[in-house]
């Protein structure tokens, strides 16, 4: 008797429901909202403003902005934050361009390589390199960052590829050796170039050429967003197949900026002295980043390490779309301005080279 109750009761709880569901849709229908034709600009106009004031997170296929990523100081090398977009004017190849993204702060994600130099003349300061390096990428790096570390001398090793571990990348850094003696080519490890630096013919000491260049087209050029490699090196090469100009383009291309830590033991050269530093000023004014001469004094280090962080933590972002379309593989220089004449510290230019399916 119980369960006939029930059943009833479900049954009639049933059709209770089916009714009040049929008024639900019912009423619905009739009340249901159709934005009119105000609206629908309203909300496109709102959208097309917040895209303006968005900056480009990603390249994608066949899209035309030029992105830049750049430092803003004042005579005496000063970070100056908290300009605006109204604040710059960009110049492609002498003709002014309009600025469609901009942002203040960029908190992009971060790419960092770490080339370390273990050729002979680097044995007195790759201790210093090691540790303080370590401590930087701890210091430096999110959870949404990544880094490889690359170690140059007769030959060129990624001795790390892309990770967010601090503790991984401190090892990597750790297991660096000096070399110095025979011949050798790139490594073999996947995603290093399968060797294109010859082992016959010139002598080796320090490709620190071919490095800046495989770093940058295997390493760097499938990444997006923001890109940095830091040098820890005296400057000089010695047997690299790649020169200086293919190591700039290189960079260029994939968009990376360029740091050098100039770390040298003087003593090692004797009355000779060496000779890298106008070259690698040349390398990292060419791609927004700058030499630092640190010697081998680790307090220069950490000075050195503490610029470069605070400067990638301070970088403006900004994006326009080249009023010349062509993609011809032509560099094409960029100049950035300040309404108060403050030094922009920026890559020179870009290569406008071709779609991969063109």
């Amino acid at each position: 008797m119980f369960q006939n109750r029930f059943s009833w009761a479900a049954a009639a709880l049933c059709s209770l429901l089916l009714c009040l569901a049929g008024l639900t849709l019912a009423f619905a229908q009739d009340v249901q909202m159709v934005p009119d034709q105000q609206d629908r600009a309203a909300a496109e106009k709102a959208q097309r403003h917040e895209d303006d004031d968005k900056p480009i997170a990603t390249f994608k296929a066949h899209t035309d902005v030029v992105q830049l990523f750049f430092n803003v100081k004042d005579k005496k090398g000063g970070l100056i934050p908290n300009l605006t977009k109204d604040d710059f004017a960009v110049q492609e190849d002498g003709k002014p361009q309009i600025i469609k993204y901009f942002s203040e702060n960029s908190n992009l994600p971060l790419t960092l390589g770490i080339l370390i130099d273990s050729s002979a003349s680097q044995q007195n300061v790759l201790p210093m390199e090691q540790e303080v390096g370590a401590a930087f990428l701890k210091d430096v790096m999110t959870n949404k960052d990544q880094a490889f570390v690359i170690d140059f001398n007769i030959g060129v090793s990624l001795v790390q590829d892309f990770t967010n571990s601090s503790s991984r990348l401190k090892s990597a850094l750790d297991s660096v050796k000096i070399n110095s003696g025979g011949q050798a080519a790139v490594s073999s490890v996947p995603g290093m170039g399968g060797g294109p630096v010859p082992t016959m013919g010139t002598p080796k000491g320090t490709l620190l050429y071919d490095a800046v260049y495989l770093a940058s087209h295997d390493e760097m050029g499938q990444q997006v967003d923001r890109k940095a490699m830091i040098l820890l090196t005296d400057g000089e090469d010695q047997g690299s197949q790649y020169k200086l100009r293919d190591a700039i383009e290189a960079a260029q291309k994939s968009d990376t900026i360029v740091y050098v830590l100039l770390c040298a033991d003087r003593g090692f050269y004797g009355y000779m002295g060496y000779s890298g530093d106008s070259d690698m000023k040349k390398l990292t004014a060419e791609t927004g980043g700058r030499m630092i001469e640190v010697g081998n004094k680790p307090e220069k280090l950490r000075a050195a390490f503490k610029q470069i962080s605070d400067e990638l933590r301070s970088q403006y972002n900004l994006g326009y779309v080249p009023l010349n379309s062509k993609r011809d593989g032509s560099f094409r220089r960029i100049q950035i301005k300040t309404k108060e004449g403050y030094k922009v510290q920026a890559r020179s230019g870009y290569f406008a080279v071709p779609y991969k399916d063109e």
